[in-house]
Parts: structure tokens; sequence; C-alpha cells
């Protein structure tokens, strides 16, 4: 059995793919990388058909160069499984592991991804080429992990054998047809079903308790792969070396807790937009859901990554510099890649990780950078990574035993998340159905704490429940549930146990309406909270233009501009305190946020998703002290801190194109340099800066 990674300091380094270089640039490449302070490269895991260019025909010691190379440089090696790009003989041979789309046509061969990794025939070719690989390389003492596949479900497959094994889990999970059409009220426009093979198949359905089955479902496949995959490589690996795979997050078929749960480590890939994308003080939308933008969503990404297994991460890809197709070119300002990589950092991240070394010349990625651009001479992004390898370097194991601070909880989904993907409570401008409901929801609450300096711990629901409410509120004494839709009653009793434990619960919209399988509750909403929560509903509208509102509780501030906007719940008031009233309307609203003490804690519901400052306002009175607050700063300046053994860290970025300053509020040590600062000191803060700190003792 492999074992959580014990290596010290944060791990450096990119992708590295010499079989898309020319001959002769290896030892030139991984010179390069010393110097620019590289302690790690990937490698391997894209290449199936150079392994085996034809059926059983393998080639395994082409990687052999590279790995002495690295290893006589003192540069570790994270070897991969090729098993997400598939070769085109196993096309020809095999044309029936093509996943078919939700319409019925196959998606068609010529990206990568484009099998059913579930088929047995798929797995028995990719067994082979799993175990020949590691095999070869297990013992070579450059080695210190493997990641099996990369970016996992990519695809709903709707394969005829994936939709039987569908139906075969429906068999094991209800038992009989009747309990089916019971639970999933199948009465409804006649689908109820007399025996299994009348279930319809999932690409024209309609129904949500059949969507959202059948996402738990696909959350399966992907989740039996990764740990099928991990299953076999430990066969070979030896005890030092860790198994992970890298988890792009808005992958559909991704249930990211679950699949870290065979891993020894999580590891994920961020992608953000850079230049003004990174500025605290612009605003630009996300135009595709893997990138992020503005520096709160990276910390969010962050947070995301340390929720898989509540424990710190691996970036195994992130940007160097431009990331996308030829017309999406934003390499970054100066100064914002130490920035991402340390914003990375103070949210868990053990290793950076580029994606990748070289800029390639052919194929669909041609134009995400790497750190060498098309030329392959050094320019500013590889001396600008250098910087960083050397600051990384000089901070060593300071950070080892870092564990993020957290104020605030904040409960992730995935059912919610699936559910709302298909039967969505929010419409986009043009009054079609908004997908990302749930983002849009999550992140308002998210955003709102994170601009005032609040930080957060992502926790999933499953987590959530399986812990001691008390332990939770001494840890975490707010905890917001932004939209828990998909809810059993545990769920439900849960939250109500940690307010009467004496924790501050905070309800968004949708809260306690649907159960565990996203049937709405026959109870008064929010159900089992209502009574606690002093407050209940059973009208609810959506919102076509923000409507603005007014502070009606005492010590409540608004930011000029608040609005709810999307959603209203009209609120019916028992016992609970009217924090927030909207302006008047026909439909008769008017409470907008309430507050009512509850056991030994407090639950405050909002009935709405908050803009910007609406978000703000209600981060500031949930934390009305922060290490930002301590620390005297406000965007774009931002603090992240954490703890380091008897130590606090502190994390201070200037996300901006202007010079700030921070008055350093204890005795400190810069930790780069090793320099002591005294409290009072001014530090300056260049444009696109960060600086680290180190205090002893309690404060941050």
């Amino acid at each position: 059995m492999t074992q959580i990674p014990q290596f010290s300091g944060v791990l450096f380094g990119a992708a590295y793919y010499a079989e898309y270089q020319e001959e002769g640039t290896l030892d030139r490449d991984l010179d390069l990388m010393v110097e620019a302070g590289f302690t790690v490269i990937r490698v391997g895991e894209s290449v199936w058909s150079t392994w085996e260019p034809r059926n059983g025909e393998f080639d395994l010691d082409w990687l052999q160069p590279v790995l002495d190379g690295a290893h006589a440089r003192g540069i570790s090696v994270v070897l991969g499984t090729p098993t997400y790009a598939i070769p085109p003989w196993l096309q020809t041979l095999h044309p029936e592991i093509a996943a078919i789309a939700a319409d019925g046509h196959p998606i068609g061969w010529g990206a990568r991804q484009e099998m059913d990794q579930s088929i047995p025939v798929y797995r028995w070719y990719a067994e082979r080429i799993i175990r020949k690989v590691i095999a070869r390389y297990a013992d070579h003492p450059a080695v210190i992990g493997y990641q099996v596949d990369n970016e996992p479900g990519n695809n709903l497959a709707h394969n005829e054998t994936t939709f039987q094994a569908f139906v075969a889990w429906l068999r094991a999970r209800y038992g009989t047809v009747e309990r089916l059409n019971e639970e999933w009220g199948l009465v409804y426009w006649s689908h109820r079903i007399a025996e299994w093979s009348e279930l319809w198949r999932p690409g024209g359905n309609l129904m949500p308790q059949y969507q959202l089955e059948w996402r738990r479902f696909q959350g399966e496949q992907a989740t039996d792969l990764i740990a099928w995959q991990a299953g076999i490589v430990r066969e070979y690996a030896r005890d030092e070396q860790f198994v992970t795979t890298c988890i792009s997050y808005s992958r559909p078929q991704i249930s990211d807790d679950e699949l870290a749960a065979s891993l020894d480590i999580t590891a994920g890939n961020p992608y953000y937009l850079m230049q003004d994308g990174l500025s605290a003080d612009v605003d630009l939308p996300r135009r595709v859901e893997w990138w992020h933008s503005g520096p709160w969503a990276l910390f969010q990404w962050g947070d995301r990554a340390f929720s898989s297994a509540q424990e710190r991460f691996l970036v195994t890809e992130t940007n160097a510099q431009s990331i996308g197709g030829p017309w999406q070119n934003q390499p970054p300002y100066p100064g914002q890649i130490k920035q991402a990589a340390f914003a990375l950092i103070s949210r868990g991240a053990r290793m950076i990780e580029y994606w990748h070394w070289h800029t390639l010349h052919f194929g669909v990625e041609t134009y995400w950078g790497g750190i060498l651009p098309h030329s392959q001479r050094p320019g500013r992004i590889y001396h600008e990574v250098a910087e960083l390898g050397a600051s990384l370097k000089r901070i060593g194991g300071a950070l080892d035993d870092f564990d993020p601070d957290a104020d605030v909880l904040i409960l992730y989904s995935t059912d919610t998340k699936w559910s709302f993907d298909f039967f969505p409570p929010l419409a986009t401008e043009d009054g079609e159905p908004d997908r990302r409901s749930y983002a849009h929801i999550v992140d308002a609450f998210y955003r709102g704490l994170s601009e005032v300096g609040a930080q957060v711990r992502v926790q999933h629901t499953r987590q959530f429940v399986e812990q001691d409410a008390a332990a939770l509120v001494a840890r975490y004494p707010v905890l917001v549930a932004a939209a828990e839709y998909v809810a059993d009653d545990a769920t439900l009793d849960a939250l109500r146990a940690y307010a009467e434990a004496g924790g501050h619960l905070v309800l968004g919209i949708r809260t306690g309406y649907g159960d565990e399988l996203a049937r709405a509750r026959r109870g008064v909403a929010p159900d089992r909270l209502h009574d606690a929560a002093g407050v209940w509903y059973d009208e609810y509208s959506n919102l076509a233009e923000p409507l603005a509102v007014t502070a009606a509780g005492v010590g409540f501030e608004l930011e000029p501009g608040s609005q709810a906007t999307a959603w209203l719940d009209v609120l019916n008031v028992d016992t609970a305190e009217v924090l927030v009233e909207y302006e008047p309307t026909e439909l008769g609203a008017s409470a907008a946020i309430t507050s009512a003490a509850f056991g030994a804690g407090r639950i405050t519901y909002i009935g709405t998703v908050p803009n910007r400052p609406l978000a703000r306002s209600i981060a500031r009175w949930l934390v009305p002290s922060t290490a930002s607050g301590y620390w005297r700063t406000e965007l774009p300046v931002t603090v992240s801190t954490g703890r380091s053994g008897d130590h606090s860290v502190v994390f201070v970025h200037n996300w901006s194109a202007t010079t700030h300053s921070v008055t350093v509020p204890d005795d400190c040590t810069h930790i780069e340099t090793g320099e002591p600062i005294a409290a009072g000191f001014r530090f300056i803060l260049e444009p696109r800066d960060v600086a680290v700190f180190e205090v002893t003792g309690s404060h941050a």
C-alpha cells in the first residue's frame, strides 16, 4: 500500500514531453529546469501509441533517458498511465468502444477520451499497457509517484453496455420495479414500468429522479475507473511512491470526494484567466466553466481541491501563459505567475506543476503556452518561473506542516449540482434554464466572503454529516448551506444539530426543499428547519431584474448597491428577526434575510441570491473579524493565513497594477529572505506582488 507523500518543501516543475521535442534537446531542457529550480516533472500519460505502436508491440525504453537525466539532476518524476488517449489501432480493432453520446451517435475519433472506459475490452487493453509501463519503471529511483489516467470523467457515455450496467445498478439499489415506480413517481405521464426491460434510455429522459440517479451511476463509473487503475499500479509501486490522478472539477462524471478516496493525495488542474482576470479591482466574467476569473475564484479552486479529501493537494497542471485556442491569448502580466502559485499554496497546494514545459508546435494545443515559447529560447515567462523556483527553494520546508485557516465552512453538494444541471431553479438573462445555477448560488456566497477577507473551508455534504456537531462548531463557527436542495433527512437534521450546538447556520435558497431523490418535500419549507429558523415559505419567484433591499435589523449594515438577484422566497416570519427587506413589490414579499436564535446557536435565512455588495454585507456581518482586518487591508490587497507548527504563516497579495502598502501588525519574519520585520513597519507591495511572513504566536 502506498501512502501520503512524505516529501519536504513544495514540489515545483512542469509536465514534460520529450517525445514531442526534436532529438538533442533533452539535456538542454533538463539543465534549464535545474536552473529554474525544478524538483519534479510529470511524464508519459498522453502517448499510448508511442508506448504500444501496434497491438501487442511495445516500445518501453524511450523514456529511460528522460528518467535517468532527471534523476542525475535531482529532479523527481511522476509517471502517468496513458489510458485517456487510445491509439488508432485500438479504435480500428474495436470500434465498439467508441463512446455514444446522448443523441445515440458515436462521439467520433480524433480528440481524446472518445471511448467508454467502462467497456471490458477497453479495460483489457488498458490494463495490459498499464502493467507494461509501470513494471518497466516502478523501480527507477526518479519515480516518486504515479498519475493514473488524466482528467477523468470527460463524457457521460450512453453505450448499450453502460445502459445495461445502469439497469443492473438500479435493480441492486431498488430491488423491484414496484419500488422504482413509487420512489421515482413514475405514475406521472404514464411512466410506470412492469419489467426492468421497459426502462427507457437516458438520452430523451425528462424525469429529474431518473436523471439524478443516472448521474450518480455515471459518477461511480469514473470513481471505479480510477480505483481500478490505482489498484493495478499499487501492485508494482514502492511503499514511498504515491498514486493520484489529476482532476478537472468541471468534468460531468466527477464526484471528486468519492473519486479521491482511492488515492493517496488529491491532485488537480486549475486554469484561470490571466491579466485582468487576476485583478481584484476588475470584474471579468468566466468565459468557460473550467476557466476561473478573479483572485477569489483562484482561492475557491484551492478550497475545492482541499475539500476532495480534506487534505492538502497537488497542482498537476496550471497556466504558464496563455491557455486555450489561438483566439484566446492572455499571457500573464509580470508578477502574476508567482502570485497565482502562492495563492494556491496558501490554500494547501504541496506542488505547483505547469502545463507544460515547452509550447507545442502541432496539435490542438499549439497555443496553450508553455514555459518555453515556440522559439524554445528562454524568455520572460521562463525567467519569472525561475524566480518562483528560487523563492520556493528559499522557503524550503517552512510550509511542511501548513494548514490553511478558515473562518467559515461552506457545504458542497455534488448531488444538488447534478440535479441543477438538468432541472435548474434559475434562468439566464434570455429566460433559458441556467445550467450553472448551483455554481451561481454557491459562488455568490463564496465570493462575498472572500472579498471581505473571510477565509473558507469547503466540505462535501457526505463529509459534513459524518462529523460531530460540537466539534464542527468549535472549528467552524459559521456554516453556509447555500443550496442543499438534494438532501436527506439526516443531512437536514445535521444542519439543525450544528446550530443547536452553538454554530451560526446560514441557509440559502432551495435548502430543505428537496429530498434525496430531488423530489419536492411535503413539509413546510425549509423542511425540518423552519421552526428552528423562525421563518417559512410556500411561495417563491424568479427575478427578471435585480431588486433593491434595505436594512431592517439593528447592526446589519448594507453596502450601497445591495440587491437581490435571480430568485426570492416569499418569507413568512414567525419568531425570527428581519435583518434585510425587499423594496415593496406586488407579490408582497418583504423579508429578504432573517435570523433567529436556536439552541446555543443561530439560524440565518437568506431568501435570494445576493449580488456582490449584498454578499459582502452578509459576509461582514457573519465574520466581523478577519485576518485582512487584523492586517488592516482591503481589496485589491488580500491576506491568507494558516498554521505551520506553532507559527502563523501570512500570504499578502496585491492584486492590482498600482503600489500598495501594509503596516505589519506583529513582529514577524519575511520567509523568503529571512529578514526580521518589526511590528508597525510599513511594507511596500509592488504591483502584482506577493509577500509571505511567518509570525510566532497566536496572531496572524
